[in-house]
């Protein structure tokens, strides 16, 4: 597929520089550039490569002064990685643009699909289940009963989305993503054995929400585990029953959340951190990689570290003071020194 820059640059709002009749069939780094090749520069250290590239067209930022002749031609826009990512989404869509049902896939007859979906070998769709209009259901897949689906939700394969859960419109679910598997909850019992306790409730999952490749939102006992409009789950990242994510939330990978805790709107969580079961934390915070989240947190728009979590500058004071130890621990011996030379400590 080919498209002229003047299309491209309608498409992401940018002003042309150039010709805007030039076409360009693919994008890349602007390391990589070569005609017929669009690339964008967005970081300030990568504008080095503007000035030879070999790329028909290159997305950069409306104030950019250039400092030395191009040959490219340029499409100006307010923010490139916005622009970039506009574009990118585009050309996944008309990639994507399958339609129809294989025979190999099983609908139960009770299911509904909606119109322009495409519904790959191999997928298995329960009783009553919805899908809306143009998703993309991808080989393997299965979607259990009572399910819904929102249109234009694209599900690679190998996914298992289990009975009664709710998924919005614009979803992305990456393959081996496991939705509304038993929560971890067990009783002990008088004799020592744990008793399993049965999770009767589902997950819902708001609009535009996306879950990364092997990540697990488990069912919750009672009730619902809820994902609001926005969230964005990294790889390997485990949500326990009952958790509620609010809006626009992002989760690096192997982050595990326990049961019970309730994430405010708009944080960012970095990757491998760990939240103990039944807290809250509130809109806005912001947790360093590693951090363990052991009590609730009320104040909004904080950053964190560590282990327990502390005031992310906090923690940094407190990391200082530890590579002091030794130089304290040996003045304090100094102090304690008696007049023959022994030391007390």
């Amino acid at each position: 597929m080919e498209f002229s820059v003047g299309e491209i640059a309608q498409l992401v709002g940018g002003d042309v520089e150039g010709d805007a009749s030039v076409r360009v069939s693919t994008v890349a780094k602007i390391q990589d550039g070569s005609p017929g090749k669009l690339c964008f520069v967005g970081n300030p250290k990568y504008e080095k490569f503007l000035y030879s590239t070999e790329a028909s067209a290159v997305i950069v930022r409306k104030d950019l002064d250039l400092k030395e002749p191009i040959t490219a031609t340029l499409i100006r826009v307010e923010d490139p990685y916005l622009s970039i990512s506009v574009l990118l989404e585009e050309y996944e869509k008309m990639v994507r643009n399958k339609r129809g049902i294989h025979p190999s896939a099983f609908i139960d007859e009770s299911a509904t699909i909606g119109e322009g979906v495409y519904i790959a070998p191999h997928v298995v769709i329960g009783e009553e289940v919805r899908i809306g209009d143009g998703c993309q259901i991808h080989a393997n897949v299965v979607i259990d009963d009572g399910s819904s689906i929102a249109d234009n939700c694209l599900i690679y394969s190998g996914v298992q989305i289990q009975r009664n859960t709710q998924i919005g419109e614009c979803c992305i679910i990456h393959s081996g993503v496991v939705i509304g598997s038993d929560g971890f909850g067990f009783a002990p019992t008088a004799d020592g054995p744990f008793k399993k306790i049965p999770h009767v409730g589902n997950v819902i999952i708001g609009n535009w929400v996306e879950i990364g490749a092997n990540s697990t939102v488990d069912r919750a006992t009672m009730g619902s585990t809820i994902l609001h409009d926005g969230v964005k789950i990294d790889n390997l990242v485990q949500i326990g029953h009952n958790v509620e994510i609010g809006c626009n939330t992002v989760i690096a990978a192997l982050t595990g959340v326990s049961g019970s805790t309730k994430l405010g709107k708009n944080c960012m969580v970095g990757g491998q951190v760990g939240f103990v079961g039944h807290i809250t934390v509130a809109d806005g915070s912001k947790f360093n990689a590693r951090t363990g989240v052991i009590k609730s947190i009320t104040e909004a728009g904080q950053a964190w570290n560590g282990v327990p979590a502390v005031n992310f500058r906090d923690s940094y004071r407190i990391m200082a003071l530890i590579r002091q130890l030794p130089q304290m621990e040996q003045r304090l011996r100094d102090l304690e020194r008696d007049e023959d030379g022994s030391c007390k400590l």
